[in-house]
Protein backbone atom coordinates (compact mmCIF):
# COMPACT_ATOMS: atom_id res chain seq x y z
CA UNK A 1 0.00 0.00 0.00
CA UNK A 2 1.26 3.47 -0.90
CA UNK A 3 1.46 6.24 1.62
CA UNK A 4 0.09 9.69 0.68
CA UNK A 5 1.91 12.65 2.06
CA UNK A 6 -0.21 15.64 2.88
CA UNK A 7 1.21 19.15 3.29
CA UNK A 8 4.23 20.98 1.95
CA UNK A 9 7.83 19.90 1.89
CA UNK A 10 10.53 21.98 3.58
CA UNK A 11 11.88 23.04 0.16
CA UNK A 12 8.49 24.39 -0.93
CA UNK A 13 8.12 26.39 2.29
CA UNK A 14 11.66 27.81 1.91
CA UNK A 15 10.90 28.92 -1.69
CA UNK A 16 7.74 30.72 -0.55
CA UNK A 17 9.63 32.39 2.31
CA UNK A 18 12.39 33.54 -0.08
CA UNK A 19 9.79 35.12 -2.37
CA UNK A 20 8.14 36.91 0.58
CA UNK A 21 11.50 38.23 1.79
CA UNK A 22 12.33 39.59 -1.68
CA UNK A 23 8.95 41.33 -1.91
CA UNK A 24 9.41 42.84 1.56
CA UNK A 25 12.88 44.11 0.62
CA UNK A 26 11.33 45.93 -2.35
CA UNK A 27 8.33 47.35 -0.45
CA UNK A 28 10.00 48.63 2.73
CA UNK A 29 12.39 51.19 1.16
CA UNK A 30 9.67 52.68 -1.04
CA UNK A 31 7.34 53.16 1.91
CA UNK A 32 10.22 54.62 3.93
CA UNK A 33 10.83 57.30 1.29
CA UNK A 34 7.13 58.16 1.33
CA UNK A 35 7.20 58.56 5.12
CA UNK A 36 10.24 60.86 4.94
CA UNK A 37 8.63 62.96 2.17
CA UNK A 38 5.49 63.30 4.26
CA UNK A 39 7.54 64.52 7.21
CA UNK A 40 9.34 67.10 5.04
CA UNK A 41 6.03 68.28 3.59
CA UNK A 42 4.68 68.57 7.14
CA UNK A 43 7.34 71.14 8.02
CA UNK A 44 6.42 73.56 5.20
CA UNK A 45 3.32 75.06 6.88
CA UNK A 46 5.44 75.76 9.95
CA UNK A 47 7.15 78.56 8.00
CA UNK A 48 3.87 80.51 8.04
CA UNK A 49 4.85 82.08 11.38
CA UNK A 50 7.46 84.11 9.49
CA UNK A 51 5.93 84.60 6.02
CA UNK A 52 3.38 87.25 6.96
CA UNK A 53 5.87 89.64 8.66
CA UNK A 54 8.33 89.17 5.78
CA UNK A 55 5.62 89.95 3.21
CA UNK A 56 4.63 93.03 5.20
CA UNK A 57 8.23 94.26 5.32
CA UNK A 58 8.56 93.89 1.55
CA UNK A 59 5.26 95.59 0.86
CA UNK A 60 5.93 98.59 3.15
CA UNK A 61 9.71 99.07 2.95
CA UNK A 62 10.79 97.06 -0.11
CA UNK A 63 13.33 95.35 2.11
CA UNK A 64 13.53 91.87 3.52
CA UNK A 65 14.19 91.39 7.24
CA UNK A 66 17.72 90.29 8.14
CA UNK A 67 16.86 88.07 11.14
CA UNK A 68 14.23 86.71 13.53
CA UNK A 69 14.19 89.84 15.68
CA UNK A 70 13.34 92.04 12.67
CA UNK A 71 10.13 90.06 12.11
CA UNK A 72 9.23 89.89 15.79
CA UNK A 73 10.11 86.24 16.30
CA UNK A 74 12.01 84.72 19.22
CA UNK A 75 15.46 83.17 18.81
CA UNK A 76 15.59 80.29 16.28
CA UNK A 77 15.83 77.46 18.83
CA UNK A 78 12.61 78.61 20.54
CA UNK A 79 10.50 78.01 17.41
CA UNK A 80 10.03 74.24 17.48
CA UNK A 81 7.50 71.56 16.52
CA UNK A 82 7.42 67.78 16.18
CA UNK A 83 9.59 67.97 13.05
CA UNK A 84 11.40 71.33 13.42
CA UNK A 85 14.17 72.07 15.95
CA UNK A 86 14.73 75.68 14.85
CA UNK A 87 13.39 78.28 12.44
CA UNK A 88 15.77 81.02 11.31
CA UNK A 89 15.00 84.08 9.19
CA UNK A 90 18.04 85.32 7.28
CA UNK A 91 17.71 88.08 4.69
CA UNK A 92 14.07 87.18 4.06
CA UNK A 93 14.71 83.44 3.61
CA UNK A 94 13.29 80.99 6.14
CA UNK A 95 15.59 78.12 7.15
CA UNK A 96 14.06 75.26 9.12
CA UNK A 97 16.30 72.68 10.76
CA UNK A 98 14.57 69.32 10.97
CA UNK A 99 14.76 67.19 14.08
CA UNK A 100 12.80 66.00 17.12
CA UNK A 101 10.53 63.23 15.75
CA UNK A 102 11.74 63.08 12.13
CA UNK A 103 13.28 60.08 10.44
CA UNK A 104 17.06 59.80 11.06
CA UNK A 105 17.76 60.26 7.31
CA UNK A 106 16.62 63.91 7.52
CA UNK A 107 17.55 64.73 11.11
CA UNK A 108 19.59 67.96 11.33
CA UNK A 109 18.96 68.69 7.62
CA UNK A 110 17.78 72.16 6.55
CA UNK A 111 14.79 73.12 4.40
CA UNK A 112 14.83 76.67 3.02
CA UNK A 113 11.79 78.62 1.88
CA UNK A 114 12.74 81.79 0.00
CA UNK A 115 10.71 84.77 -1.14
CA UNK A 116 10.39 85.42 -4.87
CA UNK A 117 9.58 89.02 -5.74
CA UNK A 118 9.09 91.29 -8.73
CA UNK A 119 11.74 93.84 -7.85
CA UNK A 120 10.19 96.87 -9.52
CA UNK A 121 6.67 96.25 -8.16
CA UNK A 122 5.87 95.94 -4.48
CA UNK A 123 2.19 95.48 -5.30
CA UNK A 124 2.81 91.97 -6.65
CA UNK A 125 2.56 89.54 -3.72
CA UNK A 126 5.57 87.47 -2.72
CA UNK A 127 5.65 83.90 -4.05
CA UNK A 128 7.35 81.43 -1.74
CA UNK A 129 9.90 79.05 -3.29
CA UNK A 130 10.57 75.84 -1.42
CA UNK A 131 13.95 74.09 -1.42
CA UNK A 132 15.61 73.77 -4.82
CA UNK A 133 12.57 74.86 -6.86
CA UNK A 134 12.77 77.66 -9.42
CA UNK A 135 10.75 80.88 -9.13
CA UNK A 136 8.01 81.74 -11.58
CA UNK A 137 9.24 84.18 -14.23
CA UNK A 138 9.82 87.21 -14.04
CA UNK A 139 10.24 86.87 -10.28
CA UNK A 140 13.64 86.92 -8.58
CA UNK A 141 14.43 84.76 -5.56
CA UNK A 142 15.91 86.52 -2.54
CA UNK A 143 18.00 84.93 0.20
CA UNK A 144 20.37 82.01 0.19
CA UNK A 145 19.15 78.45 -0.41
CA UNK A 146 20.61 76.40 2.45
CA UNK A 147 18.53 73.25 1.75
CA UNK A 148 20.53 70.12 2.62
CA UNK A 149 17.75 67.54 2.22
CA UNK A 150 18.43 65.17 -0.70
CA UNK A 151 16.09 65.72 -3.68
CA UNK A 152 14.66 62.21 -3.33
CA UNK A 153 13.07 63.24 -0.01
CA UNK A 154 11.81 66.66 -1.09
CA UNK A 155 8.17 67.04 -2.14
CA UNK A 156 7.69 67.68 -5.87
CA UNK A 157 6.99 71.38 -5.23
CA UNK A 158 10.44 71.76 -3.63
CA UNK A 159 12.56 70.28 -6.43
Amino acid sequence: MQRKYLGFSAIEIMVVMAILVILAMIAIPSSLARIVKTQVAGTIPWADVATEPIEQSWKVNKTLPPDNAAVGLPSPEKIVSNFVTSLTVKDGAIHMTLGNKVHPKIKDKVLTIRPAVVEDSQVVPIAWVCGNASPPPPMVVKGENMTTIPDEYLPQSCR
